[in-house]
């Protein structure tokens, strides 16, 4: 503005400023986000201390903060394994040879995928960052997600795992493997049929023409580990809260419900987010429960937990994490009790 005088007023400097950052429309700055995720983390820091600490026993903490170590110190070495080789496959295995290992017909490729889970020890930590390597690579979706199911439910070390912890019960081992695999290859075909590309966030990778292969190896390991990484202590804090905050006699009530014990025990799966090379024994143990219901337990729980739901949100997107889970949990329950009554 100017006055009578034809002057530049103080509200015409006004009006060449930017606008702040709490202006309506305004994207915020990266220092004043910071500033706000600062302030609410101090909020609930010392909120719980006020009002949440005094009412936390000292014995659960000790539980919650036990379950939680065990979980992560459990599932790291193979949540590395698989970033070293999903940046290995990325790095150094061209795509051309995917092409002449799987058959070129995504539907003919998805047993494929399924059955190369079989060879593969590690758990279902390692198979989410190799199925992102795979995609990377050319693999199509649906078989990479095969492979991402299949890895840690019938690999080698799981199933002479299983074996022992049911001695004399050769079934039970037949059962997991047939179950699960069947699962994996369900899965793929379904989201062949019915996945859209738009659903699927397939992890970026560096390509090894362009900035040399151990570059290229680098680059994707320190890339996985940070996604995958965070996503871990997530999901194994949620794990830990919910074993501690769901008393065990609510479960052992439940053993003797019939059909809708089997429910449960999938449901504890998830919610239990035990390594697939340990969960055959936390199985045996739940003598109470039927046949078929730990069968569940075994199935679900390397393809459907926390941790895993959110290291799968966290590579492929939510989008993806919240159609794909349901699809595998109602798969890995409706086998289970199909194969559990042929074979148990």
């Amino acid at each position: 503005m100017t006055d009578s005088a034809g002057l530049r007023t103080a509200d015409d400097d006004d009006d060449l400023l930017p606008p702040p950052d709490w202006a309506p429309g305004r994207p915020m700055s990266p220092g004043t986000r910071a500033a706000w995720c600062f302030a609410a983390l101090a909020a609930v820091l010392v909120a719980g201390r006020l009002w949440v600490a005094p009412a936390v026993d000292g014995r659960a903490l000790h539980a919650w903060t036990t379950i939680f170590v065990a979980i992560c110190v459990q599932a790291l070495p193979f949540l590395v394994f698989g970033v070293m080789l999903s940046a290995a496959i990325t790095a150094f295995v061209p795509a051309a040879f995917w092409r002449r290992v799987l058959p070129s017909r995504p539907g003919a490729a998805v047993p494929v995928a399924g059955a190369m889970g079989a060879v593969l020890p590690g758990c279902e930590c390692a198979s989410v960052p190799v199925a992102g390597g795979l995609m990377a690579r050319g693999v199509a979706p649906a078989a990479a997600l095969t492979f991402l199911l299949a890895a840690p439910a019938i690999n080698p070390v799981v199933l002479v795992a299983t074996a022992v912890a049911f001695p004399g019960s050769p079934q039970m081992v037949v059962g997991r493997f047939a179950a699960s695999l069947l699962v994996a290859v369900l899965a793929g075909w379904i989201w062949l049929l019915v996945g859209r590309g738009e659903w699927l966030r397939v992890p970026p990778r560096p390509e090894a023409a362009d900035a040399g292969r151990w570059e290229a190896f680098r680059q994707a390991m320190r890339h996985d580990i940070m996604h995958a990484g965070g996503f871990l202590v997530v999901g194994g804090a949620a794990a830990a809260t919910i074993n501690v905050a769901v008393p065990a006699g609510w479960v052992d009530g439940l053993a003797g419900a019939g059909p809708l014990s089997v429910l449960v025990l999938a449901l504890l799966a998830v919610l239990m987010s035990i390594c697939s090379e340990a969960d055959a024994f936390v199985a045996a143990s739940l003598a109470q429960f039927s046949p078929t219901a730990r069968l569940a337990f075994l199935v679900v729980g390397p393809m459907v937990d926390l941790k895993l739901v959110a290291l799968q949100a966290g590579f492929f997107g939510r989008r993806f994490a919240v159609r794909f889970v349901p699809l595998t949990f109602a798969l890995a329950v409706a086998v289970s009790v199909l194969v559990g009554g042929v074979l148990l």
